[in-house]
């Protein structure tokens, strides 16, 4: 009888072993202790030291950096959780980002270091001139990160946290801010970006036990594919695609009309939204501003995409056979998890504050020394912090899941104008400040019309008729990110042609036809001493291995396709 009792009242000392304990306390010690010792190493007082770690990085916390920042607990679940839905063609999110992070290393950051920028809307505004761009992008940057990346990242991590250890959701998560928020605002981006080596370590060696453990329980991948497509809801709605494993379940490439993640979409709208966020993005773009020379900067790409190849291995494939969590294995499924959390919010705080401390608030105080400024980073991310910890109840009361697919389409209707804008901006030295201007506007308007139309028709459920207007029911979103770069691209193009040119003395070292080869002169505040020139060697090193990295991604995709 008492065994019984004990096995009815849920109580999480009992299902958390000391081995699971054990596990999470050293895991936070440890992160605590890197955060700390960071912090001292680099000067923390100038602003080149605080928001780029004094530009003086090496490749492999740069390139385990950028894994663990796009690496957030919302993709974490997301990729094991869509992998149980769909299958692998999930994997091509993270294929995908190898081509962007190359041209990162390439092509995008010689002229961003070169044009001598802490910040992505400050690139803008040097290239083109006018205030305007710079305002509307640093705002749009920082609501995104706010409304779209902390709030995901927080709500899965806790609620994950939640259901391993019974706690009260509001407690973890204030919890983990207030350890997350205490280094990054101590060290800045050095802090969080030695912290975020740490948790790529965790993360990928944690993801490799279990993923072997998985593959153990299930007798290896052919079993896998068997099971999976046996796999049956025990409640079937009469209607033959739902809730049933996918035909093609096991196939990255899919049909470009009725496939639910079309290979059209994959190959073209994802990249335009990877070249968004690999290339213009503050959070992934600060980290490689940081390195100490252009080959740390290729290496930490080559990295990095090498990094991302693991998931469909680690995270998707066991995303479903992991359930069975075994005492010890447990507290590592959550050191695992909180390293993807933190990784991503630490990432996020830090850019966030970099954005408002360098675009907006030297604009509204231009005399503001350096002293301010670092005391106005410090500050802003309390305020995210603070932020986060409101969203909760409110992201509690929402509708959890939903919220995220609504987040998910949120990025995918306001990046792509970005994106044109960008890569217009390196490659046309002839487009100029109102055509990049309209162009974005151009791209918000559409976006937002397609993001109100979402709002008022959500997907039908289940076995219900799709009577939606043509423009949600047949173009899915993937394809919309393609129309709508395209469309901003036309208005760039357009409004730039028929204004007048940008005078070419102002490009000099602001396109990728205009660098020039000795190193930028810092400016007044002293920010802008990039990176000294690349070693041949070193250059050709980075290069062969980027070759091979291409090799491997591709026999990937044409294996699994």
């Amino acid at each position: 009888m008492e065994g019984n009792s004990t096995a009815g009242s849920f109580t999480p000392s009992q299902q958390f072993s000391i081995a699971d304990l054990v596990v999470v306390v050293v895991y936070f010690s440890l992160n605590v202790a890197v955060g700390i010792w960071s912090s001292c190493r680099v000067n923390r007082n100038t602003v080149s030291g605080y928001f780029l770690a004094g530009r003086d990085m090496a490749w492999w916390p740069i390139g385990a950096s950028l894994f663990a920042s796009s690496e957030g607990s919302g993709l974490f679940i997301g990729l094991a959780g869509t992998g149980a839905a769909g299958g692998i063609a999930v994997t091509g999110f993270e294929w995908n980002a190898t081509y962007a992070l190359l041209a990162l290393a390439w092509v995008f950051v010689p002229v961003y270091v070169s044009s001598g920028i802490v910040t992505m809307p400050e690139y803008l505004q040097r290239r083109f001139g006018g205030e305007r761009i710079r305002m509307y992008l640093s705002g749009l940057l920082l609501l995104l990160s706010i409304f779209t990346k902390i709030s995901t990242d927080l709500y899965s991590g806790a609620l994950f946290v939640q259901v391993c250890l019974g706690w009260d959701l509001y407690l973890s998560t204030v919890l983990m801010l207030v350890v997350t928020g205490l280094y990054t605002i101590a060290g800045g981006l050095a802090a969080v970006i030695y912290t975020d080596a740490l948790q790529t370590l965790i993360m990928v060696l944690g993801a490799i036990v279990l993923a072997v453990k998985a593959f153990n329980e299930i007798g290896g991948y052919p079993n896998l594919e068997e099971a999976y497509l046996k796999a049956m809801p025990s409640k079937i709605v009469p209607n033959t695609t739902c809730h049933l494993p996918r035909a093609d379940a096991m196939h990255l490439f899919r049909d470009p009309v009725s496939g639910d993640l079309p290979w059209t979409g994959m190959t073209f709208g994802l990249s335009i939204m990877a070249t968004w966020y690999w290339c213009t993005d503050q959070v992934i773009v600060q980290r490689s501003l940081s390195a100490k020379s252009l080959s740390h900067a290729k290496a930490g790409s080559i990295l990095a995409s090498y990094l991302k190849m693991l998931p469909l291995f680690v995270i998707i494939m066991p995303g479903m056979i992991s359930r069975v969590l075994y005492p010890g294995l447990r507290g590592l499924m959550i050191a695992v998890m909180m390293a993807a959390l933190m990784s991503s919010l630490t990432s996020i705080f830090n850019s966030s504050s970099t954005l408002f401390t360098m675009d907006i608030w030297r604009k509204l105080r231009p005399g503001a020394g350096e002293r301010e400024l670092l005391l106005v980073g410090r500050v802003v991310t309390v305020v995210l912090v603070a932020l986060s910890v409101v969203w909760i109840p409110i992201l509690q009361s929402s509708s959890g899941g939903q919220l995220y697919v609504y987040i998910q389409a949120v990025t995918s209707y306001l990046a792509p104008p970005v994106t044109a804008v960008f890569v217009l901006a390196v490659f046309w030295p002839r487009a100029n400040e109102q055509g990049a201007f309209w162009g974005l506007m151009a791209g918000l308007v559409l976006g937002l019309a397609r993001m109100g139309l979402e709002l008022a028709y959500p997907a039908p459920r289940c076995g219900v008729p799709d009577r939606r207007p043509w423009l949600l029911a047949d173009i899915h979103y993937l394809h919309f990110a393609v129309l709508l770069c395209a469309v901003t691209g036309a208005v760039v193009v357009g409004g730039s042609l028929l204004t007048p040119p940008l005078p070419s003395a102002w490009l000099k070292d602001l396109t990728w036809w205009t660098l020039s080869q000795e190193p930028p002169q810092p400016s007044v505040d002293g920010t802008s001493q990039g990176p000294p020139d690349e070693p041949p060697f070193w250059g050709r090193v980075c290069g062969i291995n980027a070759v091979v990295l291409m090799c491997v991604n591709i026999f990937c995709y044409a294996y699994f396709a």
